[in-house]
């Protein structure tokens, strides 16, 4: 593929297009800062605390872009363009009816202008037109929570391309819960896999990004949470009887993921985010598309090691792999070793 056809659809004019057009958001003036509530924004793999409120409300959510070095394995760094400092950006939870006000600011060191595209606002371009903000600026979008579900946000910028920015690392999660919430469970996890495109490098250096690979569908590397062995080096954690919660986001930008725990059984998967259809039950692998997500909830009832992967079972030799601890007595009616 020649250089210039790249270059053509990096900066195709349908994109740019796309994301410039008007967006039908709320005047952000219309809601007092008095009545607002901050929304508890995480880190992943940690999730928001349950909304216990049975009300709509008016939230407020702060984000920052930024542009840094950091850890994409053991053995090179990567420049990533993310949100609050991270790889995936923070997890938003809000309820259905929910009036949220999104503040985005892109800091002044930053090189590229940054927005967000939120899959779970219905409006041109999901905000991102409300939300282009250049180095050293902040933009605000106001939407309506109208539907339940897992969803994914990703920044949406078409300089130098749409596709770059995820590849980079500017995406997320945000679940909108029912009203009344979600049944309770012990623990809750959000894990995001993605995808990253690099040029050939040595071990220690920093990587850079090859828009060719994006192109051809060859990552380097296929990570959950941001870096290769993340869940590894800090494995996920739980008791015997523990219902285990995961909101598990596929960011792509380009593979389908095949979610599976091994040793484990999901006891109800919610597919593509759905939180108001009946969940499927007994499943072992469950399809994430890029750009989409899945719930699935399962209790551990045997201690040890559980591994989390994409079924897609090369990629866990490019880092989509996890650990699931779980302690807690033998169950010997269930699992046996008889070895020992």
């Amino acid at each position: 593929m020649s250089m210039s056809f790249s270059r053509s659809v990096r900066n195709v004019g349908l994109l740019g297009a796309f994301v410039m057009a008007p967006c039908l958001a709320i005047n952000p003036g219309s809601v007092s800062a008095a009545e607002q509530i901050k929304a508890v924004v995480t880190t992943a793999p940690n999730v928001p605390p349950p909304i216990t409120r049975r009300e709509p409300a008016n939230v407020l959510v702060e984000l920052e872009a930024s542009e840094w070095v950091g850890k994409l394995s053991d053995d090179n760094k990567y420049k990533f363009w993310g949100l609050n400092g991270t790889v995936p950006g923070p997890m938003i939870r809000v309820m259905v009816g929910d009036t949220v006000e999104v503040r985005l600011k892109n800091k002044k060191d930053s090189k590229e202008s940054h927005n967000i595209d939120f899959h779970a606002v219905t409006g041109p371009g999901g905000g991102a037109a409300s939300l282009n903000t250049e180095p050293g600026e902040e933009s605000k979008l106001q939407f309506k929570a109208l539907n339940a579900g897992l969803y994914f946000y990703h920044c949406a910028t078409a300089s130098p391309s749409i596709p770059e920015h995820i590849a980079n690392g500017m995406y997320g999660g945000i679940l909108v819960e029912p009203v009344g919430g979600l049944p309770k469970v012990d623990k809750e996890f959000y894990v995001v896999q993605s995808e990253f495109y690099t040029k050939p490098g040595k071990k220690g250096e920093t990587l850079e990004f090859s828009f060719e690979n994006g192109l051809a569908e060859h990552p380097s590397h296929v990570v959950f949470n941001g870096m290769a062995g993340s869940l590894v080096k800090n494995p996920l954690t739980a008791k015997v009887g523990d219902t285990i919660r995961m909101y598990y986001i596929n960011a792509g930008p380009n593979l389908v993921a095949s979610w599976h725990v091994i040793g484990e059984i999901f006891d109800r998967v919610y597919p593509e985010g759905s939180l108001v259809t009946p969940p499927l039950q007994n499943l072992q692998t469950t399809v994430v598309p890029a750009g989409g997500s899945s719930m699935a909830e399962f209790k551990v009832e045997v201690p040890g090691t559980y591994i989390n992967v994409d079924h897609s079972i090369f990629r866990i030799a490019k880092g989509a792999v996890g650990l699931i601890k779980v302690e807690g007595p033998d169950q010997p009616e269930i699992y046996k070793n008889l070895l020992k």
